[in-house]
């Protein structure tokens, strides 16, 4: 892990327009080592938000910094930190757990013994180890999550960032996942998530926001969103609901 002094990831201005607003000059900092969940409605701009902080899509105002490094001026230098792992990944069917661990390795030009070892590492940890050399076309869903989160941190990105890690997944597997990126935060490493399991965002997540029309209408640890929403004992789900309304009853 490196010792930038820059926040993670740095959100300045960001827009983006489609047939309306789906973000809205949105301001948002990362921090070094944070898990930080953010939260929205349906058609909040969370997805569009991962997107452009990732180089996906190119927004129509503002910038992105990743470590410090402006993404759009060096592109290949701000995402050499970075992994990205959307809603619905894409996985080859034809290849073994190994075979797609050892290409994702090689994309960031690993040395193979040491990608070899951080895969059987990470399949480990992921209950995955027993069925390394199937073909990843006999996996369930949760398995795929599982396997497309181990590709992601196979070259050790300093920040990760995912798109409802945890939809679908079990119990069992959902702890596996959350335990998996408690360790990368604890080794230095930062990570971002959109989850609607809200109860997930307030064991793991150390700050959360929330989007609504594409703005970050709270953010902070949930004692500090407690205080925003004036409850002071309140369950997330109950403090997102109180921040969501009352922006909505405002618009009206």
């Amino acid at each position: 892990m490196s010792v930038s002094h820059h926040n993670a990831l740095e959100l300045r201005g960001l827009s983006k327009k489609f047939d309306r607003p789906v973000v809205n000059a949105l301001d948002l900092s990362i921090r070094r080592g944070e898990i930080y969940a953010l939260l929205g409605a349906n058609g909040a701009g969370k997805t569009t938000t991962l997107r452009m902080a990732t180089g996906l899509l190119l927004p129509d105002a503002g910038t992105v910094h990743i470590f410090g490094l402006d993404l759009h001026a060096q592109p290949e230098a701000a995402k050499q930190p970075l992994a990205y792992l959307p809603d619905e990944p894409l996985l080859y069917g034809k290849l073994t757990a190994l075979e797609y661990l050892a290409f994702m390795a090689g994309l960031w030009k690993m040395p193979a013994a040491q990608a070899a070892a951080d895969a059987e590492d990470l399949l480990a940890l992921l209950g995955l180890a027993p069925y390394a050399q199937q073909l990843t076309d006999s996996y369930s869903r949760g398995m795929k999550q599982k396997l497309a989160l181990a590709g992601a941190l196979i070259h050790k990105p300093e920040l990760i960032i995912l798109d409802e890690p945890l939809t679908g997944l079990d119990a069992h597997a959902s702890r596996q996942v959350k335990d998996l990126l408690h360790r990368h935060t604890a080794a230095g490493g930062t990570v971002v998530i959109t989850t609607h399991i809200l109860e997930v965002a307030e064991r793991m997540a150390d700050r959360i926001g929330i989007l609504q029309q594409g703005r970050l209408i709270g953010e902070g640890s949930l004692d500090q969103l407690r205080t925003q929403a004036q409850q002071r004992d309140a369950s997330l789900e109950d403090v997102f609901l109180s921040l969501t309304e009352s922006i909505d009853e405002a618009a009206v």
